[in-house]
């Protein structure tokens, strides 16, 4: 009896631990921001990274993670101001069109523009 007693408990602590792990994940998914990249790449200098292509202007369903891999600072101008995201950092980006520059950026290179809806 002990031993069916036993094997009972830990079955259920099993079940138990995995329908927590799966609600878990489940809502770690739904709430887990996108992350959408700026590169460096010629021509243009920076580009976004969008499903393996280069693109000028990306619209995604929000909210989003906004990471700069570019060479230098980028100025990423939104509907609650302008925002510094420096290389190799992020920011999150809530809805709203913002258009993405580089510090210093000569005149003919890419002026990115990003639609979070």
């Amino acid at each position: 009896m002990k031993k069916l007693t036993l094997f009972l408990t830990v079955a259920g602590l099993l079940v138990f631990g995995a329908s927590q792990a799966f609600a878990q994940s489940a809502t770690a998914s739904k709430s887990a921001a996108k992350t959408v990249t700026v590169v460096m790449h010629d021509p243009g200098c920076h580009w976004f990274v969008s499903h393996g292509k280069y693109v000028k202007s990306l619209t995604v369903a929000g909210p989003v993670k906004f990471a700069n891999y570019d060479e230098k600072t980028v100025i990423v101008k939104g509907p609650k101001g302008t925002t510094l995201v420096k290389v190799g950092k992020s920011a999150p980006l809530a809805k709203g069109v913002y258009h993405i520059t580089m510090v210093k950026q000569a005149p003919d290179d890419n002026h990115l523009v990003l639609t979070v809806n």
